[in-house]
């Protein structure tokens, strides 16, 4: 599929430009509190209807524009870190309408809730259940929305943290009761109903010194579309583009569903998977028959959606004899496809699942595997998060496994793409660097990040242009890496925790991603680029 929306991208980008020919633009100025043109807010337009959402950033002469708005009802809101500004609701828009609207920002509260995860490691104060909390918690979300912004006494933090550990039991099995107890204690020291923190963070002697990244003005260049998961707790992994036009949303956790979205209007429908207990649904990708596959990681299960009985049928990968129930004893991550219509899946360990015969073989030497990608010739290039991390290449008919180290041994390759010049690219999630290989010349390349070690990278994708995408998981950034240049810009991203997983270029050439602790999936693009790949 990967090499498909490539091929079609170019072409389509011009068919996605008159689609909104006929939208609405919205324009206007943010000022701050002493007059002074405001740079950086983001000024949001969400639909009242269908809760789509269109976000863009006001420069440094505080002007923002919203452009290919489709005719509707909507509210806009700014947002911006220590300031608010009153909402604009019922703003009724017109096809051909130019609009206009000016904000002017009030001080407000900075809140443990905006701040990134980056920040809580410098602010939060040390002890085991700090530790406990980076170290067990943070692997599918962060401290924002689920625990900064909400109260709860001691007995209500009990509560949450043996729920984690009930619903989770596939990948926090290692955590002990003494542990459970510990965390808990924490969080209501940190942000339980009587919490020792003060209220705002921005009250802690440290605080002016980490303060949020600094951005140039390319920043404001870049737009976003959001549209709202229907229910709670969904946790949007990514939104993986069919070739109808739908987007493909695995929910991860309990919540046991996979969630069809269609981008023009909006709706979502929900498709249940059988699983009793929690699938924790990783990865859901469309086939070229318009099935849609996907990898559920706590039962070790692949299912498959039936476009005519429009339900999912699941296949059971034995656990290893000893190790049933536990990511250790074989788990399903990522799925992609190869050209003989054999269903590839990441996890533990690389597994390969035939649907004629309905059955798997697992390659158990790889250990733990991450991300995988398809070459040009239909090759599977996946990631092993060891030490040495490594590329590896399995070719589809041969079986032949060819590993890569990394260069940096304990750099923890995670997410892996393919640009179009067959450039295998992976982020280095313990050392903030993004990696490339050659595989004509069997080279390596790294690239530093600017935020340094603790950037995380993690989402990772190729644009239109053949530029490099990452997300930060510590920073709540967006990086772009020009390969021509070496050049990496960063951008802001709308909302703390945006734990993106993947990104996934379509045919219109947007870049669509889901931000699973925020209930969200979206996509966006820059004002003003053009596409060229020389």
């Amino acid at each position: 599929m990967q090499w498909l929306s490539r091929t079609f991208a170019l072409a389509s980008l011009l068919a996605f430009s008159s689609t909104f020919a006929s939208a609405a633009t919205v324009a206007g100025t943010v000022k701050g509190p002493d007059g002074a043109p405001f740079e950086g807010g983001f000024v949001e337009a969400q639909n009242t209807q269908n809760k789509i959402t269109f976000i863009a950033l006001s420069d440094a002469q505080g002007r923002f524009l919203l452009e290919k708005v489709p005719a509707g009802e909507y509210r806009l809101h700014i947002k911006a870190v220590g300031y608010r500004a009153d909402d604009r609701p019922g703003v009724s828009l017109k096809s051909n309408q130019n609009t206009s609207y000016d904000f002017t920002l009030q001080k407000d509260m900075i809140r443990w809730s905006d701040l990134s995860i980056d920040q809580a490691r410098a602010l939060l104060p040390p002890g085991t259940g700090k530790d406990l909390l980076f170290h067990d918690c943070f692997a599918c979300h962060g401290f924002q929305t689920r625990m900064a912004a909400v109260r709860r006494d001691l007995d209500g933090w009990k509560d949450r943290v043996q729920y984690m550990r009930d619903a989770m039991h596939f990948s926090l099995d290692f955590v002990t009761d003494q542990d459970a107890s510990q965390l808990a204690g924490y969080l209501d020291n940190a942000f339980g109903a009587e919490a020792t923190l003060p209220k705002s963070p921005a009250d802690l002697p440290g605080y002016k010194d980490n303060m949020a990244v600094k951005f140039t003005s390319d920043a404001s260049k870049i737009v976003y579309v959001e549209y709202d998961m229907p229910g709670p707790d969904r946790m949007p992994f990514s939104a993986a583009p069919g070739k109808d036009g739908y987007l493909w949303i695995p929910n991860f956790g309990s919540a046991n569903k996979i969630t069809r979205l269609d981008a023009k209007t909006g709706a979502m429908e929900d498709f249940p998977a059988p699983n009793p207990g929690t699938a924790a649904v990783h990865s859901a990708v469309e086939a070229s028959d318009g099935s849609v596959w996907l990898a559920e990681q706590a039962p070790n299960k692949l299912g498959r959606w039936d476009p005519q009985t429009r339900r999912i049928t699941e296949f059971l990968d034995p656990f290893e004899p000893g190790k049933e129930g536990v990511k250790e004893g074989g788990s399903k991550h990522t799925v992609r496809f190869d050209p003989g219509g054999n269903v590839w899946v990441t996890g533990e360990p690389l597994s390969r699942f035939v649907p004629e015969t309905g059955k798997f073989t697992n390659y158990w030497e790889t250990g733990h595997t991450y991300s995988i990608a398809n070459d040009t010739q239909g090759n599977i290039w996946f990631t092993i998060t060891g030490t040495p991390g490594q590329v590896v290449k399995m070719d589809w008919q041969t079986l032949k496994m060819t590993r890569y180290a990394v260069p940096t041994k304990d750099g923890l390759p995670r997410r892996i793409q393919i640009d179009f010049k067959g450039i295998i690219w992976f982020g280095e999630y313990n050392r903030g660097k993004l990696g490339s290989f050659d595989p004509k010349t069997e080279t390596f390349h790294e690239y530093d990040l600017p935020t340094g070690p603790l950037t995380h990278p993690y989402g990772l994708g190729v644009d239109a242009n053949g530029d490099i995408w990452y997300s930060s998981y510590y920073f709540d950034v967006l990086g772009r890496l020009d390969p021509a240049t070496g050049k990496i810009t960063q951008y802001p991203f709308p909302h703390s925790e945006n734990t993106i997983r993947e990104f996934f270029l379509d045919a219109e050439g947007r870049m669509w991603y889901g931000s699973p602790s925020n209930n969200k999936v979206g996509y966006f693009y820059l004002t003003g680029k053009k596409v060229s790949r020389d």
